[in-house]
């Protein structure tokens, strides 16, 4: 009998350590997806007065993200496009554009290191040098809210944040839902800016 009650025991505590874990993990499952998969952005301004100073593709993605920006850019919702470039896969399609494009229209900035960090720094130091009060960032659904964290971090300018639609798999999902959410609390225990740019 005694040998039976520690088992039952640890059958207990071990099946209320399991649902709290559980319960975690669906806590955060539940705000992962309403964080990175159903951001507060636009996936079409054309329904809200938007007029700015610029639109900024962020790197990454190219294939989705540049698209947009070309589009925001056709359709005169600001007078600049800004690339970041990175010289990696993901981005190809925006490097190339930069390498090769002779439109005064488009400008494009390599960040240092190539991180979302850097990006907001570089993208707040832009928007000091050229008086840029309203900016259009573009950049995958589930990257909005910590391009938009760091950014706000590094500038005062206004900013309009449009998703671009990703196509992934559920499992590539997931790993966005990891790795979003260990940058964005990186953003919050170490912000990119200690203080705004300009």
């Amino acid at each position: 009998m005694s040998l039976l009650r520690p088992a039952a025991a640890f059958r207990r505590v071990f099946v209320r350590i399991g649902t709290a874990v559980l319960c975690a993990l669906l806590v955060w499952l539940f705000a992962a997806a309403n964080l990175f998969l159903y951001p507060q952005a636009a996936k079409d301004p054309s329904g809200e007065a938007v007029s700015a100073d610029a639109i900024v593709v962020l790197a990454g993605a190219a294939a989705e993200r540049l698209p947009v920006g070309q589009q925001l850019l056709r359709d005169g919702y600001a007078p600049v496009l800004v690339l970041s470039t990175t010289d990696t896969p993901g981005n190809a399609n925006t490097d190339f554009v930069c390498e090769y494009t002779t439109n005064p229209a488009i400008e494009c900035f390599t960040p240092s290191p190539l991180t979302t960090r850097a990006e907001a720094r570089s993208v707040a130091r832009l928007a000091a040098d050229n008086g840029w009060d309203e900016i259009i960032v573009v950049t995958s659904t589930y990257h909005v809210v910590r391009a938009e964290a760091n950014i706000t971090q590094c500038s005062a300018a206004h900013l309009t944040m449009v998703a671009s639609e990703p196509t992934m798999s559920p499992s590539r999902w997931a790993g966005r839902f990891v790795e979003e959410t260990g940058g964005l609390l990186a953003a919050f225990l170490r912000p990119a800016c200690g203080s705004r740019i300009g």
